[in-house]
């Protein structure tokens, strides 16, 4: 069950992720510049936070493998439609739609998990799920490096039809409907009473925030990226999949390190220790730039440092937050889902958007939103934050 879902939510990183080593040519191929090449990964966020918004009640009422197949079939169309853009405006038109399908995929699984897990056993299991979709994003860009090398960018996006036409066939004869029967089926008021209902919880909206942020500040630097490494520090695009790589694999590393703090520590206490290595390495990377002391072999490391920690909060602050609403798993992980991925393009537009050369608005947005977050546990989740230590 891990591998099937797993493999339904490796759609988002190989959509955000594979393209981006060929954003320099893609950008020249449609006449437009790279930050405004760029903005359409903060249109694909919004589209898929919107999928998952619809997505997720959607799931609740009719069952998750309907809206998961109908998903696929928008991004594998949407997909096929992005090979034949030749401009800007086309571009993000289609990257939008593309993310509408995407977006309702993937908020399925949490809920997925929560339908067959509980309590620290989802924990384990969701951070199993989140080593391995650190595969995709590692592999995705020297993926994406390979596709631009041997005939071009549109390449990419006949590579995401292809995983989106095989996951529909996985997904159409392996996975089986975990949602139960006996399981109410929500009006269209009810929905939005249940959204209601989470906005108004207290921990609940801590734990969202903690996500949310976390993702924004992801979000500045993958946005931010092409630039920086490509055209900033020089990086070649054949380099570029293996300095972005290694964020990955610190990724992966903290979600090893989650499932063995697991055997002694609350979910919420790893939470708290990931904000606060997040806050640190964004202070570090201010300090740098403002220094003047910022190059390819001094931001790489604290840029590994504050992605690498998504490991240890992420997979935490879900599970915690579906123990408050595991009757309506699906309507909460599309609020979080449709929340993290607009605070994701909101951080990539405050980057992209004024075409500023330097790397002042990703250090800046990275250490704005790891500082809300950290706010935001405190404030909203703190008497969970200290709960006592769980014994061996």
């Amino acid at each position: 069950m891990a591998l099937l879902v797993a493999a339904n939510t490796a759609l988002a990183p190989f959509a955000i992720d594979a393209y981006l080593p060929a954003m320099p040519a893609l950008a020249a191929s449609i006449g437009a510049s790279i930050h405004h090449t760029e903005l359409s990964i903060s249109l694909f966020l919004l589209g898929f936070a919107i999928g998952q918004l619809t997505g997720g009640p959607l799931s609740d009422r009719v069952g998750r493998k309907p809206v998961l197949l109908v998903g696929l079939t928008v991004f594998l169309l949407a997909s096929l439609a992005i090979t034949q853009v030749s401009s800007l405006h086309g571009l993000w038109a289609w990257r939008f739609v593309q993310a509408l399908g995407g977006g309702a995929c993937v908020v399925n699984s949490a809920a997925i998990v929560r339908d067959c897990f509980s309590g620290r056993e989802a924990a384990k299991v969701m951070s199993t799920m989140a080593m391995i979709l650190m595969l995709a994003p590692l592999a995705a860009p020297a993926v994406g490096s390979v596709l631009l090398y041997l005939a071009g960018w549109w390449l990419i996006f006949v590579f995401l039809a292809v995983y989106a036409a095989f996951l529909l066939w996985l997904m159409g004869t392996r996975l089986p409907e975990t949602r139960s029967p006996d399981q109410p089926s929500a009006s269209p008021r009810q929905v939005l009473a249940n959204y209601a209902s989470v906005f108004r919880h207290r921990e609940g909206m801590g734990y969202i925030c903690s996500v949310a942020m976390t993702f924004a500040g992801m979000f500045a630097f993958i946005t931010a990226s092409p630039f920086i490494y490509m055209q900033h520090y020089g990086l070649s695009p054949a380099m570029y999949p293996v300095v972005f790589g290694a964020n990955v694999v610190v990724m992966a590393s903290s979600n090893r390190l989650n499932i063995h703090l697991m055997r002694w520590r609350t979910p919420q206490q790893n939470l708290r220790l990931g904000l606060s290595i997040q806050l640190t390495a964004a202070l570090i990377l201010v300090l740098l730039v403002a220094s003047g002391l910022d190059s390819i072999y001094t931001v790489v490391p604290g840029i590994m440092l504050f992605v690498g920690v998504v490991g240890l909060i992420t997979p935490n602050a879900i599970s915690s937050l579906l123990e408050h609403f595991s009757h309506m798993s699906a309507t909460a992980t599309a609020l979080l889902g449709s929340i993290q991925f607009t605070c994701g393009a909101l951080a990539g537009v405050l980057v992209g958007a004024f075409e500023i050369e330097n790397p002042w608005p990703m250090v800046l947005t990275m250490l704005t939103v790891s500082l809300i977050g950290n706010i935001a546990a405190r404030r909203l989740i703190g008497r969970e934050l200290d709960k006592p230590v769980l014994s061996t």
